[in-house]
């Protein structure tokens, strides 16, 4: 599920505006756009101006040192030939799309919500237009959505321009011939989401606690010295006693706390994008183990698992937290470390992790040979873990209600345990072949696909890692199989894709806290029909299906936003600039890309609309003389679903994490999505 947490109280109080591009550049080496826009029209405080260069992007540089951050030096083609203005209302992928795949851009007339008074009409005529030479290798008319009706989701009407026809790599955009105006640049090419795979997976590395980020690897604009080396002696949450050594692991979130059932988690959805295509997690993205031989991916589940088995008893039980009050930057911290104690949801989650983690690392190249007896330890692990957690089944801890943390992770109900323990048990039926497992699952399984939505990937995941698991029931494994293909291939989800419920082509039913997490969840779950082998008939169909929810968090989306931060450097032309984070906090020098002295690192993933985003419950007046303004900031208010987004990172009153704190959670969901379509 989405993880929902309450703020850290850092002062912020300014309502900054949702950000869009508005301008244009005619040559990749020459910068010439205005940056991102207010609701209103106007440049708001924090304007991002110069930051998402977008087609002017060459020439920067990155911690890897090569101008797209993977490590590989482009190939220059030639200056960028666009004079038309850039359009806000011809939306595409902002990196590009594969040669080979759908390629649909969004053509849009806003009807609903802070844009309406932007109207746009498209021309008849809509042509695919080379970046270099100027020569259109297409030119068609859009078609109309729905028979021109407005998106409720979205606000807008909508025209499609399908080129996918044309398959030639290069740099392009979208012309409507009538307006002359045009999308943003983008490319066609195998490799076009390599670099934006690359720093979506070093956001963990920023995460990392316990370490001194070196300007080597972290870029000198996010060096910082080692995060609460008090963390070797953390005490118990009620008085500070038992100190433990829990040094390590990542920051959750925008808070510096570390959960264990939530980190168990992101690391086993980090495994399974390596499981799923190992060949694109590759050693050379300029972490500090890069070049060790073993995958920098795995490396970097690695850090938290070592934070884990810190945690870990000798009982076998695994304490559920480890909390800090958290700084900018995060060595600024004394605050003293605190734990909570084991708990049952914890040491559940933490034999998954393990399990898996001992799979993995047990087959992966060169893991033998850079962490010898590594697999073997984990299995030791797991094993105690769950032995514990059988033996003690309804312990439970609730850091948030005793202090610790900022979001509450202890699971409340007897069903998301069970889940829990069965994904355990799968794992280590994987992992050992024993019949203790495979029975327990076996008997257990029916509430792994009751709620089948994007919210629930983690137990549909555990239902497909079993059917298809050597020795597997067979009966079982057919049951989950036939039962996930009906549900997936069925009216609420490839029904409403074919059909073309939803204006923009990522149709998502419903928009929460935290609905970029579901966004890539819903990917996920039409990519795994093809990852667990479930029906090679609509594999093809669901893969293009699972692509769309890429282009969604490329900017394929009503605010035409890379809902990555700071990647103008990596062929964004409109990215996120802020976002809350207490190392990257409201008016400290990492506050916004463009606008303070540093600006936040590349490649976060924020949370994404929310309908339900409000202030505090005590504006607008009664906030111990914090200003909140005169009403709730809009947007994210007041606007339809797609649209209930902000480009701010303001602290309590105005509570902006609702909507854009990242989360490792929300990341690896991505991660793993994006993976799928890097070749």
């Amino acid at each position: 599920m989405t993880k929902r947490r309450h703020a850290l109280g850092i002062a912020g109080f300014i309502a900054l505006a949702f950000a869009m591009a508005c301008g244009s550049s005619s040559n990749k080496s020459a910068p010439s756009k205005t940056g991102p826009a207010g609701a209103d029209g106007a440049a708001p405080e924090g304007d991002a101006a110069g930051v998402s260069a977008g087609d002017d992007a060459a020439g920067t540089t990155t911690p890897e040192g090569t101008p797209d951050g993977s490590g590989v030096a482009p190939v220059d083609a030639g200056p960028i030939v666009a004079p038309q203005p850039l359009s806000p209302d011809i939306v595409v992928d902002q990196f590009g799309y594969l040669p080979a795949s759908e390629k649909i851009a969004i053509v849009r007339n806003p009807q609903v919500g802070f844009d309406k008074a932007t109207t746009f009409t498209p021309g008849a005529t809509y042509a695919l237009v080379d970046a270099h030479s100027s020569k259109k290798l297409l030119e068609a008319a859009p078609a109309v959505w729905n028979g021109g009706a407005t998106d409720s989701s979205s606000g807008d009407k909508v025209w499609w321009f399908d080129f996918s026809s044309v398959t030639t790599p290069g740099d392009y955009f979208v012309l409507d011939e009538t307006a002359s105006v045009r999308s943003a640049v983008f490319t066609l090419s195998t490799n076009v989401y390599r670099t934006v795979l690359v720093q979506s997976t070093r956001m963990y590395y920023y995460q990392r606690d316990g370490i001194a980020k070196d300007a080597k690897y972290a870029g000198a604009e996010w060096a910082d010295g080692v995060a609460h080396p008090q963390d070797s002696k953390c005490g118990l949450y009620s008085d500070g006693s038992a100190p433990q050594d829990l040094h390590g692991g990542w920051f959750d979130a925008g808070d510096q706390n570390r959960y264990t059932n939530w980190g168990a988690s992101d690391v086993i959805e980090l495994l399974r994008a390596y499981v799923e295509n190992p060949a694109v997690f590759t050693d050379d993205t300029n972490i500090p183990e890069s070049g060790n031989g073993v995958a920098d991916l795995l490396d970097e589940a690695k850090w938290e698992l070592d934070w884990m088995a810190r945690m870990q008893q000798s009982s076998g039980s695994v304490l559920s937290i480890a909390g800090h009050a958290g700084a900018s930057p995060p060595s600024t911290d004394t605050s003293p470390c605190r734990y909570g104690p084991a708990s049952t949801s914890a040491t559940l989650t933490s034999a998954a992790a393990f399990a898996y983690a001992s799979i993995v690392f047990g087959t992966a190249s060169g893991a033998a040979t850079a962490y010898p007896g590594y697999a073997a330890g984990l299995k030791t692990r797991a094993q105690n873990a769950w032995t514990w957690a059988v033996a003690n089944p309804s312990v439970k801890f609730f850091n948030a209600q005793n202090g610790v943390g900022s979001g509450e992770q202890e699971v409340s109900d007897a069903t998301s345990l069970l889940q829990k323990k069965l994904q355990a048990a799968v794992f280590l039926f994987e992992l050992t072949g024993t019949a203790t497992y495979q029975t327990f699952f076996d008997g257990n399984d029916s509430s792994l696909l009751s709620s089948f939505d994007p919210f629930h990937m983690d137990p549909i995941d555990t239902a497909l890692e079993y059917a298809r698991t050597k020795g597997a029931t067979a009966s079982v494994a057919q049951t989950i199989t036939s039962g996930f293909k009906s549900n997936v291939e069925g009216a609420n989800y490839f029904g409403v894709l074919s059909s073309k419920k939803g204006a923009y082509p990522s149709y998502l039913q419903t928009y929460t806290w935290g609905s970029n997490q579901t966004q890539a969840g819903q990917g996920n779950m039409f990519a795994d029909v093809a990852a667990f082998g479930i029906d090679a008939a609509a594999s093809a169909q669901a893969t293009t299906y699972a692509e769309r929810y890429v282009h969604y968090f490329n900017g394929v989306n009503p605010i035409q936003l890379v809902y990555l931060s700071n990647m103008g450097a990596f062929g964004a032309e409109s990215s996120v600039t802020r976002f809350f984070h207490t190392w990257f906090a409201h008016g400290s020098d990492w506050d916004a890309a463009g606008v303070s002295k540093y600006g936040p690192p590349p490649g976060y993933l924020t949370g994404g609309p929310n309908p339900s985003y409000t202030w505090d419950s005590c504006c607008p007046s009664n906030c111990s003389g914090n200003s909140c303004g005169a009403a709730p900031l809009s947007p994210p208010t007041g606007q339809p679903d797609q649209k209930s987004y902000r480009d701010f990172n303001d602290s309590w009153p105005l509570d902006s994490w609702q909507v854009t704190e990242p989360d490792d959670g929300y990341q690896a969901q991505y991660v793993r999505l994006l993976s799928k379509f890097v070749q």
